[in-house]
């Protein structure tokens, strides 16, 4: 697919640009509605392709969590057998401007598999939730107060430690939610360890606030979020924060997500999960 024609619809769901204006610009790239239209369904997550690992997996137990004081709850999926009370290697998965959709929930199946127990929770509750309607879930975005979300994450974090003094707690987050990684890691000076998925950089002055070990996966084509990241770069090394940021030559913004065809490097994705995992692995346990 024509570059763009991906800068155009990053454009469109991240900044945000009218949805009358994105289609007249896109149809002038491609030359007609048609075409347009063909190429949103060519770009656009499909979401009947995200269960790489099913919903009933024999080998996983499925439910929902609830934290009632953090004002945070969402989806849990847990290795089959581990008990919640006893359980000290948590994973929170942040989920992208779409909310909690069935590829975040997958995600969060993936990490129950590698043994964590992934708490993947729904930032929109607070607008009553992630509609069906991924439009109408972008729009509800511009609506979520990030420095208060970010502080509910923490308050999670915070309460989930206070439970087992061996408590060990990570953060995967993909876009939106790599951007609430690093400003979460702003605000919780126990997390253990963040992983933001080409996330924007938080606010340079609070990066010294960071404890945890960060990692950062950047697209190379991904011009937007990687602006941010070298002064970002340069507070982190001033604070003296352990950290590892890695770029992938010619993956786009959204490269680990299946569901988006045009997007999805599975070369770019397949790597950065490894150094996911391996990050966590050594961090929570």
């Amino acid at each position: 697919m024509d570059q763009r024609i991906i800068e155009l619809y990053d454009e469109y769901t991240h900044a945000p640009l009218d949805r009358r204006v994105f289609m007249e610009r896109l149809v002038a790239l491609v030359g007609s509605v048609a075409a347009a239209e063909a190429a949103i369904e060519a770009i656009a997550p499909n979401y009947a392709r995200a269960a790489i690992v099913a919903e009933n997996d024999p080998r996983l137990d499925i439910s929902t969590f609830e934290d009632a004081a953090a004002g945070v709850k969402g989806y849990l999926a847990m290795p089959k057998g581990v008990k919640l009370d006893g359980a000290t290697n948590f994973v929170i998965t942040i989920h992208e401007n779409r909310g909690l959709n069935p590829h975040i929930q997958d995600i969060a199946r993936r990490l129950a598999l590698e043994g964590f127990v992934a708490m993947a929770p729904d930032l929109l509750l607070s607008l009553g939730g992630t509609p069906k309607d991924v439009d109408q879930a972008m729009a509800m975005f511009a609506k979520v107060d990030l420095d208060k979300t970010a502080e509910s994450l923490a308050r999670l974090i915070a309460n989930l430690k206070a439970k087992n003094p061996r408590m060990k707690v990570g953060e995967v987050g993909f876009c939106w939610g790599g951007a609430m990684v690093n400003l979460v890691a702003t605000k919780a000076p126990n997390l253990d360890v963040g992983v933001a998925y080409y996330g924007l950089a938080p606010k340079l002055d609070d990066v010294p606030k960071i404890k945890a070990r960060m990692m950062e996966h950047l697209g190379a084509l991904d011009d937007r979020v990687n602006a941010t990241i070298p002064p970002y770069e340069e507070e982190l090394k001033k604070a003296g924060v352990k950290y590892e940021i890695f770029k992938y030559e010619g993956a786009n913004h959204a490269f680990n997500n299946d569901t988006g065809a045009e997007r999805y490097n599975k070369a770019a994705a397949d790597l950065a999960w490894g150094r996911t995992i391996a990050a966590l692995k050594q961090q929570l346990s």
